[in-house]
């Protein structure tokens, strides 16, 4: 048995990456689910691993999994597991590589550990609170941009409608990749400065991310400025930005 919860989730994790790479560019059955977009059979598959290896293990804890139908029981629970079995799920069938498993354990509205893992590109992000953030095995840090305008910007183009800043957008660089957990584990890793998602956000995409970020020395709140709370009843939050400190002060003050 794993000794710690950031152990189990790495382990399983990549056992996920196995199963879910048997399906990929496979051709899988696919159902749609209207607007929260299509599901695979390896979504499915997956979801199924984690939710009976996890819990087998830590039978007291809750669960909250974009694949499972929601138990309010969560809510009671004093640790969570969090689960998106595959974000980037359109990714996937395109059989493009920028998908990923994200795994979060939340006490309490917080979270404690978290790992996104990318199996095609074989990348592995980890991070328990007060102990850093690793990829791979390498301690990871934000980068130390000060100034949105010169920023590097992982956000969807929506973002830049005047609507949403208080001045004319300001003129940082933008980039875009499909799955949110991976654009926040980016963020952690230094390779881009910030990233904003102003649309309500479900917890799962953002849950391990958010702990990346904070224990590589960021910072993660809701569009508001705000902490995030997860284990909510609503299972999403208002928004999410992130970056090292400073810029995302600058970002909010930005804001319209």
């Amino acid at each position: 048995m794993p000794a710690t919860d950031l152990e189990l989730i790495v382990d399983s994790a990549q056992e996920a990456g196995r199963i879910a790479s048997r399906y990929w560019r496979k051709d899988p059955e696919v159902w749609d689910k209207g607007s929260d977009g299509p599901v695979s059979e390896a979504d499915i598959a997956v979801d199924r691993f984690l939710r009976e290896r996890l819990l087998s293990e830590r039978p007291d804890y809750g669960w909250s999994s974009e694949e499972t139908e929601d138990d309010l029981s969560r809510l009671a629970a004093d640790r969570v597991f969090i689960v998106d079995p595959i974000d980037g799920t359109r990714s996937f069938l395109n059989g493009e590589k920028t998908w990923a498993h994200s795994l979060a354990v939340v006490e309490r509205g917080r979270v404690t550990a978290a790992c996104v893992y990318l199996p095609v590109r074989e990348k592995l992000y980890a991070a328990a609170e007060g102990e850093g953030t690793t990829l791979n095995g390498e301690t990871i840090r934000v980068s130390t941009q000060g100034e949105i305008a010169n920023a590097t910007v992982l956000c969807p183009r929506v973002t830049l409608d005047a609507q949403h800043w208080k001045e004319p957008p300001p003129a940082f660089q933008r980039y875009f990749r499909p799955s949110l957990a991976y654009r926040l584990a980016l963020i952690a890793e230094g390779r881009f400065d910030a990233m904003i998602t102003l649309r309500d956000a479900w917890e799962w995409d953002i849950a391990a991310g958010a702990l990346i970020i904070e224990e590589a020395g960021g910072a993660v709140t809701n569009r508001l400025g705000r902490p995030i709370d997860y284990n909510d009843e609503s299972r999403k939050a208002a928004g999410v930005i992130a970056a090292n400190p400073g810029l995302a002060r600058g970002i909010h003050e930005a804001l319209a």
